[in-house]
């Protein structure tokens, strides 16, 4: 269906509600229950679009009504309204988060409006059909989320965020240079028209060089090895709400782009780019996990293990088969609930003493003696074995798709590793949860506040969505599956998005096998 307004409603809605919070800057509780609504009402949005496109197939937006490759369209398919539905819901709870939150920054009149921003920059990169928006929407994400963290608390968060900036203009070189690439060689920056022109079988060197530099440019957004420097202090001195997003969902930008790139435009290019992605995935996991189980600090240990988990994904990806791919996707979406949810809950904790610290050795025993102490216990509990990919929960579901994708490319050296690494995060998260939860010191280290810390229902909301796709996964499982039956045709795509009279091959075969 084309000029669908379910498409244009899921990044229009934050965004209006961005600027609608400029004019109640005068009460900060507005601001925040105006964000809070608007991304609420974007998350519905969302799931309504993912449903329409489960019903009638891949759904188009064309701005400004001008026919494609000419002009801006959006492009709601099986992958990008699943990854949509999953930044939606973390985005929402953030700033459900946010009502009760107790940090300075969230008081801040420019923070409702810089956090809309950061929705509409990740629903529109999933949903854009052209390289150069899904440029200018992940630069908007970059400045709202820059913004967040150098505005934060943490005397340290101006620091991160100038690294930050540095390393990310790296990768928007890359992206730029890799769009300029092939624009240069194709004469349109239209996704499906690029993978028209790519599907003749000509490979000009320009286009080979591409590959690399937008492989680069998201392998850095989604700080995998070795552009992985920057992401434990930016993520660390963030907000806990910003932490959450950064730490969950902003990471799965460089996930979608490997994705889309290597199923879409750069088909013939993919088994050598799966090559290499599997080798950084295995030394992210291995950065990541033993860089949490190093640190004492709980906030930095949850940015190291995100640094890990995206190594895991990377893995599924590098294998390559539908079976694999199907897995990334489940791990991906699983991730991004359970990471938001743990970081959450470190920040509740955290924002009951006076220091706001989340060092381990300091906060020893004070779960025990915060408000609802049993139930944060529990959901903190709950999430580590989300993490740690064991049963009941959604961890679970992804860690066994992985360990079967791996049985069935006869990866056993890689396969290895990554069931090794799993016990590292179980290391880890076990020993939090024994230090903050259940030692009763006789003394504290820390002082507590008076007024208590903030509030539990959005890492309750999303336990309980982790608890619930762990119980029954089927959902997820078949959409994923769905998806890459989709992903993996790529004229599907291709016909959804071209006018009838644009289309070299008008006939969509079956899925084509996505080998290693």
């Amino acid at each position: 269906m084309e000029n669908n307004l379910l498409i244009i409603g899921v990044v229009f809605i934050p965004l209006a509600g961005a600027v609608l919070s400029l004019f109640a800057r005068a009460n900060n509780q507005a601001q925040r229950y105006i964000g809070f609504g608007a991304a609420a009402l974007s998350w519905l949005w969302s799931l309504f679009l993912l449903v329409d496109v489960v019903d009638n197939g891949p759904q188009i937006y064309r701005l400004g009504d001008w026919q494609p490759p000419f002009g801006i369209v959006l492009v709601a398919d099986s992958f990008s309204a699943l990854f949509t539905v999953m930044a939606s819901t973390v985005m929402m709870s953030g700033l459900l988060y946010a009502v009760n939150c107790r940090d300075k920054v969230v008081k801040n009149e420019s923070f409702t409006a810089l956090f809309l921003s950061m929705m509409v920059g990740l629903n529109g990169t999933f949903l854009t059909g052209d390289l150069f928006t899904m440029f200018v929407f992940i630069e908007l994400l970059v400045i709202a989320s820059v913004s967040l963290v150098a505005i934060s608390d943490n005397r340290l968060g101006l620091e991160a965020a100038i690294k930050y900036i540095f390393i990310s203009g790296i990768g928007t070189v890359f992206l730029l240079l890799g769009i300029a690439s092939i624009y240069a060689t194709f004469g349109t920056l239209n996704m499906a028209d690029i993978a028209q022109q790519l599907s003749t079988g000509e490979r000009p060197l320009l286009a080979r060089a591409a590959a690399i530099l937008l492989m680069a440019a998201f392998l850095l957004k989604s700080a995998v090895f070795p552009f992985h420097y920057w992401q434990p202090d930016f993520h660390t001195t963030a907000p806990t709400p910003v932490h959450a997003v950064l730490s969950s969902v902003v990471v799965k930008i460089g996930v979608y782009g490997i994705i889309r790139m290597t199923t879409l435009l750069f088909v013939e290019e993919a088994a050598q780019i799966r090559q290499w992605i599997t080798i950084l995935g295995v030394i992210s996991i291995y950065f990541g996990s033993l860089g949490a189980f190093r640190t004492y600090d709980g906030k930095r240990m949850l940015a190291y293990s995100t640094f890990g988990q995206i190594g895991f994904i990377l893995v599924a990806i590098g294998w390559g088969t539908p079976l694999a791919m199907v897995a990334a996707i489940v791990y991906a979406v699983n991730h991004a609930f359970i990471k938001s949810a743990l970081l959450m809950l470190m920040g509740v904790v955290s924002s009951n003493t006076k220091e706001k610290t989340a060092t381990l050795e300091k906060i020893v025993g004070v779960g025990t003696k915060i408000r609802y102490a049993w139930a944060v216990s529990l959901l903190w509990l709950l999430g580590g074995l989300a993490l740690a990919g064991l049963p009941p929960m959604n961890g679970f579901i992804s860690k066994l798709l992985l360990v079967r994708s791996g049985t069935e490319a006869e990866d056993w050296l890689v396969l290895g590793l990554v069931i090794a690494a799993g016990l590292i995060t179980i290391m880890y998260m076990l020993r939090s949860w024994q230090t903050v939860f259940q030692t009763k010191p006789e003394t504290f280290q820390v002082e507590f506040k008076k007024e208590g810390g903030d509030g539990i229902l959005a890492p309750s909301f999303l336990i309980a969505i982790c608890l619930g796709l762990g119980i029954y996964a089927t959902p997820l499982f078949e959409r994923a599956e769905a998806t890459v039956e989709e992903i993996t045709t790529p004229q599907i795509y291709i016909e959804s998005v071209l006018p009838p009279e644009l289309l070299l091959n008008p006939v969509a075969d079956a899925p084509q096998e996505v080998q290693r």
